[in-house]
C-alpha cells in the first residue's frame, strides 16, 4: 500500500509541473533577437568597426555574423547596402558566414557602410555598421609625366642642380614613401637626391656640347615596400629625362675630312676647281662665319675662295714645275663684328699625274678573249683548280695606273679567283669553294663574270670576261617520297585486289639513275602488294579485311634506284567498319522484376567496331497490355507510364492477381543499312515496401522463408526480456544498498509481456514533440551532430533516440534453383514518422508481417504436398 501511495503522489507532482511549464510558455512574451558584441578585434558578432585589408581575395569568408534569440528560436541573418552603393559582401542567412564578392580598393573607398540584420521570423533587428578598409602595398609611385625635357647650358658648373622630378604613391605608411635613383648611374654625368628628386651634375663632371648634345637618363621612383596578398613587395616606376646641352662659344674651328689630297692631270682646264676644303666652327649650336686663305706653298699656281674654300688652278698644267705641291690653308672664325676670334690651319697635298689610257685586258691561248668555257662533272672536290681554264690578264699602264683588283661575280661563294690584286700582268686561277652548290639538278650550266677594276686611278677603268661551266650529271641523289608517311582508309568488305593508296617517290638524277622501283615489307604488309613502277598499293587477291578482327595495319614502302640507293616511308591503313553485325540480346526471352517507380534495364550488344554501326536504339514494338511501358531509346531502361503509381492502378488494368506483363523490345543499330533484332521481355510488377530500416529489409527478404523470420523475432524478444531483468536487478541492488524499499519484484512481475516489443518499436520509430504538422516526417541528417560554432540557434539538437539491442545475424538462406528470388528495392536514407494523429503500433506491424509469413509457409507446404503425390 505504501508503494502505491508514493506512485500516486509522484504522478500528481509530474502533472502539476507540466501544466505550470505549459502556462509559462504560453504567457511568455516574444523578445527581439540581438547580435553578440564581441568587440572590433573579433571576427564574429555584428561587424561593428571590423577592418579588412584591401588585398583580401574575392570569395574569402571574412566574418561570421553571430547572435541569438531570447526564446531560442532559429535566427537568420541578412546584409544590405545603401541605395546606389556597391555591394561588397554577401551572407549565408543560416550560418551567418560573410563572404567578400567584390574587390576592395582603399584608394577609392576606405570605409564601407553595411546594414546587418538578425531575425527570428517575427522580429527583425537592423544595425548600421562601418567596415574599415586597410591599406596594402598595391600602388606604384606615379610621375606627373612619363618623360621630361631639360635644357642645360654646357658651362653649368659641376654639382649644380638642373631639374627636380616628383612621383606620388597613393599608399599609406612605408608603401607610400618614395625614394629616387638613376638607372646606370655610373655611366652618366648626373646624380639625383634620393629623397627630394633633385637632379645635379656629378662633382668633377662637365657638359660639352661638342662631344654630346643630348643626354638621356632614366629616373626610378621606388616606394618603401609593404605586404600585398601575404607577400612583401616593393613597387617602382620610371620616367625618362632628356637633357639638351646648350652650346656656348668656347671651341675653335676645325677642318673636316683631313688629310687633304688633290690631283691635277695634264688635260685639266685653266681656272678649273681641283679641290675644296671645309672647316666648321667648333661651337656647332651657335657657329660663327669661316674665312679661308692660303698661307704658303702655292707658288702662284693656285688660289682659294675665302668663303667656300674652293681651290682653283691659275695656270696650265704643262707649266707646273713640280710633281707635288703642299698648300698651307688657314680657316679663321670671324665674329659678327668682323673680328677674328680663332683660327686653324691644315695642309692640302696636290699631285700632278699623267693620264691613264689603258684598261685591263683578258687573254686566252689565242689572244684577247671575252668568253671562256669548261665542261666538268658536278660536285668537284672543294679546293680543286679548274685547270681547263687558261686565262691571263694585263694592264699596259705603268705604276699605280696598272694596279687593279680581280673579282668573280655570279652565284655567291661557289668559286673564287686568285690572285685578287694584280700589278701589270698575272695568270688567273679559278678554285672551287662550295662543291654542294655545283649541282646538275639545280643548274645544267653556271655563268660567272670575271671583273678587273683599277684601284688607284680616278678613271677606275675596268673590263670583264664571261666564264661558262657546263655540268655533267652523276648519281648523287636518292629517291625521295612526297611524304614521310601515307594514311589510307579502305572499307572492310572491299574485294581482293582493291586499290588502297598510291605512293610517289622522285629521284632528280637523269637517265637510268632517276628511275625508281617500289617494294613493301614489314609485319603488316602480308595482305597488301605494290606495283613496282606506279607505286599503287593493292590488297592481295585472296585478302579478306575485317575491322572487328583488326582495323589498323602499318608497313614500310621502299623506293630504290638502279644503283641501290633507297629511302623509306611508312604506310598506315585503317579498315573502315561496315555495318555487318546486327544487335543481339543475351536471350530472346527475358524475365525482369519491376518495382513501381523504378526502371528495369535490358541490353543488346552489337559486334561492329565503330560508331554509328554499334550504336543501338531501343523501342517497344508490341506490349501486352499495350501502351503501359516507356523505354529509353539510348540506355534500354523500361519503366511504367507516369500515371501508374501504385498496385491498385496495376490491378485495375490487368484484372489479375499475378501482375506479369510482356513487351516486345526491338534493338536497332544506326548503321547503313540498319539491322535490328527483337526480344520478349516478361515483367513482373511489384510494389516497393513502405517499411524502412534493417529489420524491415530483413523481414521482407525473408518472405520466402518464414521460419527464419520467426526464429529471429523470437530471439529478439528473448534478448529484450534478459536485458529488462538485468536492469531491474541492478536497480534493486542499488536501492537496497541505499536503504530504500522499492517494489522492484512486483514491477517486474506485472510488466506486460509485449513491453520489449514496444521498446523495440520506439527504436524503429522515434517520436518527437507532437502537435507540429511540419515535423511528422523527419529526415535523419548525418551532420546533425556537428557543433554549433556560431551559437545562433540555427541548429537544434534533437534528443538521442533510444538505442535498440543489436539483432543476431540472420541465418544464411539459399533459394531453390527453380524459384525466383523475391527482392525488395532499398532506398538510401530513412524517414521517421512522427505523426501525432495516428501513432503506428508495433503490434500491428509485427502482426502483419507474421500473417504474411504464415501465408507463405502454408503455400509452400501445400506445394510440397502436391509434389509428393
Amino acid at each position: 500500500f505504501l508503494y502505491f501511495t508514493r506512485m500516486r503522489s509522484v504522478k500528481k507532482t509530474y502533472i502539476s509541473l507540466f501544466l505550470t511549464l505549459v502556462h509559462v510558455c504560453l504567457v511568455q512574451a516574444d523578445y527581439a533577437p540581438y547580435f553578440f558584441d564581441n568587440g572590433p578585434s573579433s571576427d564574429t558578432g555584428n561587424m561593428a568597426l571590423f577592418s579588412l585589408s584591401e588585398d583580401t581575395p574575392v570569395g574569402t569568408q571574412i566574418y561570421i555574423l553571430n547572435g541569438t534569440d531570447p526564446e531560442q528560436d532559429l535566427v537568420t541573418f541578412g546584409l544590405a547596402f545603401e541605395a546606389g552603393s556597391k555591394e561588397y559582401f554577401k551572407v549565408d542567412p543560416k550560418s551567418g558566414n560573410v563572404t567578400l564578392i567584390e574587390e576592395l580598393d582603399r584608394e577609392k573607398e576606405d570605409e564601407i557602410e553595411v546594414l546587418v540584420s538578425i531575425s527570428d521570423g517575427l522580429n527583425k533587428v537592423v544595425e548600421k555598421v562601418r567596415v574599415l578598409v586597410t591599406d596594402a602595398n598595391d600602388e606604384s609611385p606615379e610621375f606627373g609625366n612619363m618623360s621630361f625635357i631639360v635644357n642645360v647650358p654646357e658651362d653649368t658648373p659641376s654639382g649644380g642642380s638642373i631639374f627636380k622630378v616628383q612621383a606620388v604613391d597613393k599608399d599609406t605608411g612605408s608603401g607610400g614613401s618614395v625614394t629616387y635613383y638613376l638607372q646606370n648611374s655610373r655611366m652618366t654625368k648626373f646624380a639625383i637626391d634620393r629623397h627630394s628628386g633633385v637632379l645635379r651634375i656629378k662633382p668633377g663632371e662637365a657638359l660639352d656640347y661638342e662631344k654630346s648634345r643630348t643626354h638621356f637618363i632614366t629616373v626610378v621612383a621606388k616606394d618603401g615596400g609593404g605586404k600585398y596578398k601575404g607577400k612583401y613587395q616593393v613597387l617602382s616606376s620610371s620616367a625618362t629625362v632628356t637633357i639638351n646641352v646648350i652650346d656656348v662659344q668656347d671651341t675653335p674651328p676645325s677642318f673636316v675630312g683631313t688629310p687633304y689630297y688633290a690631283y691635277v692631270y695634264e688635260d685639266t682646264v685653266l681656272g678649273s676647281e681641283i679641290f675644296t676644303v671645309v672647316a666648321h666652327d667648333g661651337d656647332r649650336g651657335n657657329p660663327n662665319a669661316i674665312h679661308y686663305s692660303i698661307i704658303n706653298g702655292s707658288d702662284g699656281f693656285f688660289a682659294i675662295n675665302n668663303t667656300s674654300g674652293s681651290i682653283s688652278l691659275l695656270d696650265y698644267p704643262v707649266h707646273l714645275k713640280k710633281e707635288v705641291y703642299e698648300l698651307r690653308i688657314q680657316a679663321s672664325e670671324v665674329s659678327e663684328e668682323g673680328n677674328v676670334v680663332a683660327h686653324v690651319t691644315s695642309t692640302v697635298t696636290i699631285r700632278v699625274v699623267d693620264l691613264n689610257n689603258h684598261p685591263p685586258t683578258f687573254y686566252g691561248e689565242n689572244g684577247p678573249q671575252s668568253t671562256f668555257e669548261l665542261t666538268m662533272y658536278e660536285h668537284p672536290p672543294e679546293g680543286e683548280i679548274l685547270r681547263g681554264l687558261k686565262i691571263t690578264v694585263n694592264d699596259s699602264d705603268q705604276g699605280a695606273n696598272a694596279k687593279f683588283n680581280l673579282r668573280l661575280v655570279g652565284p655567291g661563294r661557289v668559286l673564287r679567283v686568285v690572285p685578287q690584286t694584280v700589278l701589270n700582268e698575272a695568270q688567273v686561277t679559278i678554285i672551287v669553294e662550295n662543291s654542294a652548290a655545283i649541282d646538275y639538278e639545280k643548274y645544267q650550266s653556271l655563268t660567272f663574270k670575271l671583273l678587273a677594276v683599277e684601284i688607284d686611278t680616278p678613271e677606275k677603268f675596268s673590263s670583264t670576261a664571261d666564264i661558262v661551266i657546263h655540268l655533267l650529271d652523276t648519281n648523287d641523289n636518292i629517291p625521295k617520297f612526297s611524304s614521310d608517311y601515307y594514311i589510307a582508309r579502305i572499307p572492310e568488305n572491299s574485294p581482293g585486289g582493291s586499290n588502297v593508296v598510291s605512293v610517289t617517290a622522285t629521284d632528280p638524277d637523269s637517265g637510268l639513275w632517276g628511275e625508281v622501283k617500289y617494294s613493301i615489307y614489314g609485319t603488316g604488309s602480308d595482305l597488301f602488294l605494290i606495283h613496282p613502277t606506279t607505286g599503287i598499293i593493292y590488297t592481295q587477291p585472296w585478302a579478306t579485311l575485317d575491322a572487328e578482327e583488326k582495323s589498323k595495319y602499318n608497313f614500310y614502302v621502299k623506293a630504290e634506284d638502279t644503283e641501290g640507293k633507297y629511302s623509306l616511308a611508312e604506310v598506315f591503313v585503317t579498315i573502315l567498319d561496315m555495318n555487318d553485325h546486327p544487335p543481339e540480346f543475351n536471350e530472346n526471352f527475358l524475365e525482369k522484376t519491376m518495382v513501381i517507380g523504378a526502371p528495369v534495364k535490358i541490353e543488346a550488344i552489337d559486334d561492329d567496331a565503330e560508331e554509328p554501326n554499334n550504336v543501338i536504339e531501343y523501342s517497344i514494338t508490341q506490349g501486352d497490355p499495350d501502351n503501359i511501358f516507356d523505354i529509353n531509346t539510348e540506355t534500354g531502361e523500361i519503366k511504367l507510364k507516369s500515371y501508374i503509381k501504385s498496385m491498385d492502378i496495376v490491378q485495375n488494368i490487368t484484372k489479375q492477381r499475378d501482375c506479369k506483363w510482356s513487351v516486345v523490345v526491338q534493338a536497332k543499330d544506326r548503321g547503313s543499312p540498319s539491322f535490328s533484332t527483337t526480344a520478349v521481355v516478361k515483367i513482373d510488377i511489384t510494389e516497393a515496401t513502405q517499411l524502412k530500416g534493417p529489420m524491415a529489409a530483413f523481414l521482407m527478404q525473408s518472405r520466402d522463408n518464414p521460419m527464419k523470420a520467426l526464429g529471429v523475432l523470437a530471439g529478439v524478444i528473448c534478448v529484450m526480456v534478459i536485458v529488462t531483468v538485468l536492469i531491474s536487478t541492478a536497480m534493486f541492488l542499488r536501492n537496497k544498498t541505499s536503504n530504500r524499499i522499492t517494489p522492484a519484484r512486483r514491477i517486474i512481475k506485472k510488466r506486460p509481456k509485449k513491453h520489449p516489443l514496444r521498446t523495440l518499436h520506439r527504436g524503429w520509430f522515434p517520436f518527437g514533440r507532437r502537435g507540429n504538422s511540419s515535423e511528422r516526417f523527419t529526415v535523419e541528417d548525418p551532420g546533425s551532430g556537428d557543433e554549433n560554432l556560431n551559437s545562433n540557434n540555427n541548429i537544434k539538437m534533437p534528443p538521442p533516440p533510444p538505442s535498440a539491442p543489436a539483432l543476431p545475424p540472420p541465418p544464411q538462406y539459399i533459394p531453390r534453383p527453380d524459384k525466383k528470388v523475391w527482392t525488395v528495392p532499398t532506398v538510401s536514407g530513412s524517414l521517421v514518422s512522427t505523426s501525432a494523429k495516428t501513432p503506428v503500433s508495433n503490434k500491428d506491424v509485427s502482426s502483419a508481417l507474421v500473417s504474411e509469413l504464415k501465408m507463405k509457409l502454408e503455400k509452400k507446404m501445400i506445394e510440397n504436398s502436391a509434389t509428393r503425390y
